[in-house]
């Protein structure tokens, strides 16, 4: 068959027509070069960096802030451990406003210090001071607890608002000796780095001496660390012994009260009496009065339980604290004493310097977060704070802390003695004087 499609005529397109096709469209839509990539991956990472140190400079203040405000609002968190921990949130809050904020410039200006040679000064003597008087807070705070919990005796008589005032006064003196003075007479560095200094005023790099680096270390982290250590493990043993003491009367007190109801007892003059059942355990007479007495609450018993409870709980935010503070200061003064010992031997990128400082910057940042998770005080004062604050409740007055814990439904306040007494002790005086009231009658 014959083919009816009609044949279109052909034209040849000249090569330099493509060619210039070709080259349109490539100006067009340009090929991406290693430099536009190199150029989208450095700003990705200064936009990280700049959110990453924004939110931690911010979470910081507001943090700490929370702390200070929480605990002039309620009364029930005016306790001589908490001058410490409001001391501590104010030194955190002005290491993220004067010491983060110049430290965040630098690091997205490219290592460019914009402020001036005296300025650097300035910016180091008071990153050097806030920090160490954080640290030397924690110490604080850990000899206050193991008086608290180790020596509950002494106590009252040696954590006293003069012990604690004085304890405050060196906590924010004591880093002046290794902040300003040295650093502003020039001790802290070589002679060769201050001539640097002056040279080129834009930069405003830390590098230390050998024995600045040690001393300094030791005043802001070694001496605090090692106080911490014993007295956190002291805390430990006493808040462990403590528990097991009080587990182990309760199961005697059980154990006398079921063998009470199931056999007969011996006299009460201090003779052996047996748990039968083929049990060697043999309990006193004295024994049994005692298991007895714990089995009835009393309002000194109560109150003894109740504040070694919160002691146990204040110890395990403590132990938090101090685990966290260790993690993030560590790595910071183990660079630092290596690297100024070694000297131009060590190789120290620029990258490592700043993840170190963030790293130990971050304690101050989570010290309030710690206190908002575990603390349970500290929770609902957050907690309170943050309606009053954001809901238009200031009219309310912060009444949840002040009066009595109303999650113990064992304890009672009474009005008459004015004083918090168990339930159980309460209907017992309350059937006592009734009785007394009509045999009078």
């Amino acid at each position: 068959m014959a083919s009816n499609a009609v044949k279109l005529p052909q034209t040849a397109v000249p090569t330099s027509t493509i060619a210039t096709h070709v080259y349109n469209l490539s100006t067009a839509f340009p090929q991406p070069t290693e430099e536009s990539a190199q150029e989208w991956t450095s700003v990705f990472v200064m936009v990280l960096k700049a959110s990453a140190m924004g939110f931690i400079i911010v979470t910081a203040i507001l943090g700490n802030l929370l702390v200070i405000v929480s605990v002039m609002r309620h009364r029930k968190l005016r306790i001589i451990t908490n001058y410490f921990v409001v001391s501590l949130a104010f030194a955190d809050m002005l290491v993220a406003i004067l010491a983060m904020t110049f430290n965040a410039s630098m690091q997205l200006t490219g290592g460019t210090w914009l402020f001036g040679f005296f300025m650097c000064d300035v910016w180091n003597s008071m990153d050097v001071y806030f920090s160490t008087a954080s640290i030397l807070h924690l110490c604080c705070i850990s000899v206050d607890r193991y008086y608290a919990i180790v020596k509950p005796l002494k106590y009252p008589i040696n954590m006293t608002r003069r012990v604690v005032a004085i304890m405050l006064m060196a906590t924010w003196l004591a880093p002046a000796i290794i902040a300003f003075v040295p650093i502003f007479m020039g001790w802290y560095t070589t002679e060769d780095h201050q001539e640097h200094r002056r040279n080129f005023p834009n930069e405003c790099d830390f590098k230390v001496n050998k024995v600045y680096a040690i001393v300094s270390s030791s005043i802001s982290f070694w001496i605090p660390c090692t106080i911490m250590v014993f007295t956190y493990l002291a805390i430990f043993r006493e808040a462990n012994r403590q528990e097991k003491q009080l587990h182990s009367r309760m199961g005697n007190a059980m154990l006398i009260n079921h063998h009470r109801n199931s056999s007969e007892y011996g006299n009460t003059n201090g003779d052996v009496i047996s748990t039968g059942g083929g049990s060697s355990k043999t309990l006193t007479a004295h024994e049994v009065q005692h298991g007895e007495g714990t089995l009835h609450s009393t309002p000194t018993k109560d109150r003894n339980i109740i504040k070694m409870k919160r002691e146990h709980k204040a110890a395990r935010t403590l132990g938090i604290i101090m685990g966290t503070f260790i993690l993030c200061w560590l790595p910071f003064f183990m660079w630092y004493v290596i690297t100024s010992l070694c000297g131009e031997m060590c190789y120290n990128p620029d990258s490592v310097v700043a993840l170190m400082f963030w790293i130990g910057y971050l304690n101050s940042t989570l010290n309030p977060l710690i206190y908002a998770y575990f603390n349970r005080d500290f929770r609902e004062a957050f907690k309170n704070t943050l309606q009053c604050a954001f809901c238009s409740l200031c009219r309310r007055p912060p009444s949840d802390l002040d009066a009595l814990d109303v999650r113990r439904h064992s304890l009672r306040y009474d009005e008459r003695t004015k004083s918090i007494y168990s339930e159980t002790y309460l209907k017992h005086i309350d059937r006592r004087r009734s009785s007394e009231f009509g045999s009078s009658l």
